[in-house]
């Protein structure tokens, strides 16, 4: 995915969950969770990429958002259980990019 649509994407996920009532109040930290189908070491490059996005819309890693990320390790079977674990987790948003990850995502989130 080249680094256009992604920061397109991230800006309408971003926008999707901030609400102008929160700019009145303290600032929220937001928990942005993430579904990756590979490995941490397969996903560097994209996570690099994302949090380079969030950082030129103003966001930091650390200090207004906390980004959660569970990998499958190629296995699809695991999404279930890694969505689950991120609604547990009460994250504002879940980011994934593969087919077994939205249907997970959308089956945790009911």
């Amino acid at each position: 995915m080249n680094k256009k649509i992604l920061v397109s994407i991230l800006a309408v996920v971003i926008l999707a969950f901030v609400h102008p009532a929160d700019a009145q109040q303290a600032r929220k930290v937001h928990r942005i969770g993430i579904l990756i189908s590979g490995s941490v070491s397969s996903a560097n490059i994209r996570k690099d990429a994302f949090r380079q996005g969030l950082r030129e819309l103003g966001y930091v890693e650390g200090q207004n958002i906390v980004i959660e990320y569970r990998y499958a390790e190629g296995k699809a079977d695991r999404f279930p259980d890694l969505a689950a674990d991120l609604v547990r987790l009460n994250v504002d948003v879940i980011v994934t990019v593969s087919t077994p990850g939205v249907l997970a995502a959308r089956k945790a989130t009911g």
